[in-house]
């Protein structure tokens, strides 16, 4: 009797093999997509919750189909370290591509990262989707040497000339507050840390802004790691400032929206502070991180589109926080997907063709690329959002009501925002 048991355990087992491997005795066909970014921070654990909810979302209903041959998703976690070292990212990028044998990758933050990880994929024709960082020298080798940079594509953010325009945006909604609330001239403090993808936002907010009515007061750089930055935020208190203009994608986030809450800065906060997207802002700056206002791709109870609520109620439910715009990689994942659908091929070059054709509606916007491989920002496509934090909980304060696009096209409105609010300590200190 023994033995017949043991004999229909092992035809059990053998059963279930090869239905694992396939009935030529093969391993299940996958298509290997790296993510990579800064894993041990909150951009890189974006950059995983995002794919591995799309991956797990895709492999349950079939996965991807390609001629008769039907091909799971299998994510590779690519660790690129770049927030405190951004040359590690090309050797992990060279690992993943070599070593690891990833079809596509997508990920990175630190502009520095994402170019030397854009050379390593161009040099093996690998694609690469960005989903993190916002510098334009990477779409512009797309125009400049077409053949060789074809393979890299922009899903999140927008480029940082777009980002530019709607932190200007952003910040002209927050001095038109301090016009109509405090009775003051805006008087604006730039505090952007030291990286190559602010410069762009740095000069253009000192040539453009004091035409728009809005003092620059001065420019404070500190680094993107910063621990420490109460002599910047003490100098820009003395310079007058009562706004301060942010763009800052490092930990030094954290350490500002600490300090300028605990000091209380007589400025409201605005632009972009990716910490600040993070259900753990508050908690990580001691309570002091209110009224912070940032740019962001989600909001709780914002609907971007039809498809918003229900992954940012599968991603909260997953992964027990709110996605900051690193979790753009899902949107990326079913971009990618249906173009290999389209394509009816792996072969990188016809995927390339049916990438340069996309027109998705996703979870952040519809994504449609331009020629350069960039994400299109502007109404009826990407847009972003403008969150603050108030009372514990990040809001959606930005497109208002009145739905008024800043350069021109239709009107964009969005259920589910609220009224920004200036700083307490603020209006107190100025009036």
């Amino acid at each position: 009797m023994k033995w017949l048991i043991r004999g229909a355990t092992l035809l059990l087992v053998a059963s279930l093999i090869l239905t694992a491997l396939g009935c030529a005795g093969e391993e299940a066909k996958q298509i290997k997509v790296g993510v990579i970014g800064p894993m041990e921070f909150q951009m890189g654990k974006h950059h995983w919750m995002g794919a591995t909810l799309a991956a797990d979302e895709i492999n349950e209903a079939g996965g991807i189909q390609v001629g008769d041959e039907t091909y799971k998703i299998k994510l590779v976690k690519v660790d690129s370290n770049e927030l405190l070292s951004p040359t590690d990212a090309t050797s992990a990028a060279e690992k993943a591509i070599t070593v690891d044998k990833v079809d596509i990758l997508m990920g990175t933050i630190r502009s520095e990262a994402a170019l030397a990880v854009q050379e390593v994929a161009m040099d093996s024709q690998t694609i690469f989707m960005v989903c993190g960082s916002s510098e334009t020298k990477m779409s512009d080798k797309v125009a400049e040497d077409y053949e060789r940079y074809k393979y890299w594509f922009r899903v999140t953010p927008f480029n940082n000339t777009y980002l530019g325009q709607m932190n200007f945006t952003l910040v002209g909604m927050v001095a038109q507050k301090v016009g109509t609330q405090l009775l003051k001239a805006p008087k604006l403090a730039v505090l952007a840390e030291k990286a190559s993808w602010t410069e762009a936002i740095v000069g253009a907010a000192q040539a453009i802004l004091p035409t728009k009515g809005i003092q620059v007061v001065g420019v404070w750089q500190p680094s993107a790691e910063a621990t420490n930055v109460s002599a910047e935020l003490t100098a820009i208190k003395d310079s007058g400032a009562n706004m301060i203009m942010t763009a800052l994608s490092g930990t030094v986030g954290i350490a500002y929206g600490r300090t300028w809450g605990e000091m209380k800065i007589p400025a409201a906060s605005v632009g972009i502070n990716v910490m600040a997207q993070a259900d753990s802002f508050v908690d990580n700056t001691g309570g002091f991180g209110n009224y912070e206002m940032t740019l962001n791709v989600y909001a709780r109870d914002v609907d971007l589109t039809e498809k918003t609520a229900a992954f940012m109620d599968a991603f909260i439910d997953e992964m027990g926080e709110t996605p900051t715009y690193n979790a753009g990689t899902y949107d990326a994942l079913y971009i990618l997907k249906a173009a290999i659908e389209r394509a009816d091929s792996l072969e990188q070059d016809d995927i390339v063709a049916e990438l340069e054709k996309t027109d998705y509606v996703g979870t952040g916007g519809r994504f449609v690329f331009s020629a350069k491989h960039d994400v299109t920002w502007g109404p009826g496509y990407v847009t972003g959002v403008g969150v603050q934090w108030q009372d514990g909980e990040l809001k959606g304060v930005w497109p208002p009501a009145d739905g008024s696009w800043p350069v021109g096209g239709p009107s964009v409105t969005y259920e589910g925002i609220v009224p920004y609010q200036l700083p307490p300590w603020v209006i107190d200190y100025w009036t």
